[in-house]
């Protein structure tokens, strides 16, 4: 029987909220998602707190700068490489501060290889998804930086289980060749899959963390995720068709977890609570699993990060996806 690093009936979020006091939105999630809290992200704070920027801080001897068109790699570090380290660096002091104690999992979140390495542009001005060299590169220098962090965050933590997602939302469309060069007027090669495995691979054995992909965007490459070492899928539930049942199927049979997005991430009237959870239901009946394994294998979450949400809507929110998995735990007993 697979074992998973929390208990039965668990939600936590993606990754991004509103606001720019990290101590406020800390104690949101420590106090809404008890079970799987996780490291809040606030691009609302500006460069360097945003998905690509605020892991580009984490790139070992590969600083970057922004230009006009985004990230770009610099010949060395300055402001903006800067700024990324020192948000980061207070988010983990007030992490320290408030949640030292904390003896469960804990997630924390990175941009992985292939997102990072569409959204960095190289120095004359291309992406990096262009140049497999860079890529290479790039690769190899997240993977030192993201092991550096995951035993930063271990030491503020000492008694917690880190869980690390790799944020891959752009990995669906390096693979389909329909990332657009800078300009905009052509889209860059479609990136093959073992490559991509690869890369992906490097990075998560480069820690001992419990390895997480979010994907939320259509065509999620399951297999590959598998391949790559991910035992847990963060996915949007929306965008799970029917033809992806046979890849869904094989990895919950493989004792892969899914983080399930099932509650708006943006605000909107929030359905009655039996039909958040009944598409999450529909989907496990569509493969004929037992019910007390949903529970075990599934966490529920907000479709995506919440950044673009109000406050009042990221509380409901929260409440709504723990009120959804311990409703699916009880119904299971």
């Amino acid at each position: 029987m697979t074992s998973f690093p929390w208990q039965a009936g668990t939600a936590t979020g993606v990754g991004s909220y509103p606001g720019e006091d990290p101590a406020e939105a800390l104690r949101i999630v420590l106090g809404e998602l008890p079970d799987l809290p996780h490291l809040p992200e606030l691009p609302a704070r500006g460069p360097g707190a945003d998905l690509a920027g605020r892991t580009a801080g984490l790139l070992v001897e590969m600083p970057v700068h922004l230009e006009p068109s985004g990230w770009r790699f610099s010949d060395r570090p300055g402001r903006d490489t800067q700024r990324s380290r020192d948000h980061l660096a207070r988010d983990l002091d007030v992490l320290e501060e408030l949640a030292g104690a904390h003896d469960g999992p804990f997630k924390i979140q990175v941009c992985g290889p292939w997102t990072l390495a569409a959204s960095i542009e190289l120095r004359h001005g291309d992406r990096a998804l262009k140049d497999p060299g860079a890529v290479r590169d790039l690769t190899a220098s997240l993977a030192e930086g993201v092991a550096a962090h995951v035993a930063d965050v271990q030491r503020r933590l000492p008694a917690a289980q880190i869980v690390l997602q790799l944020d891959e939302p752009s990995l669906p469309a390096a693979l389909a060749g329909t990332v657009p060069t800078a300009s905009g007027f052509s889209r860059l090669r479609a990136i093959e899959e073992p490559i991509a495995e690869e890369a992906l691979r490097t990075v998560i054995d480069a820690t001992d963390a419990y390895p997480v992909v979010h994907c939320c965007a259509r065509n999620v490459p399951y297999n590959l995720l598998r391949g790559a070492g991910a035992k847990a899928l963060s996915i949007d539930l929306r965008l799970v068709p029917r033809r992806d049942d046979d890849e869904v199927g094989e990895a919950i049979d493989a004792g892969i977890a899914l983080l399930l997005g099932a509650v708006p991430a943006t605000d909107a009237a929030l359905p009655p609570l039996k039909a958040t959870a009944e598409p999450v239901r529909d989907l496990w009946r569509r493969f004929g699993f037992p019910p007390r394994q949903l529970a075990e294998q599934v966490v529920i979450t907000p479709t995506c990060g919440m950044a673009g949400a109000s406050p009042r809507h990221v509380r409901a929110a929260l409440k709504r996806s723990r009120e959804t998995a311990r409703m699916l735990h009880e119904a299971a007993e």
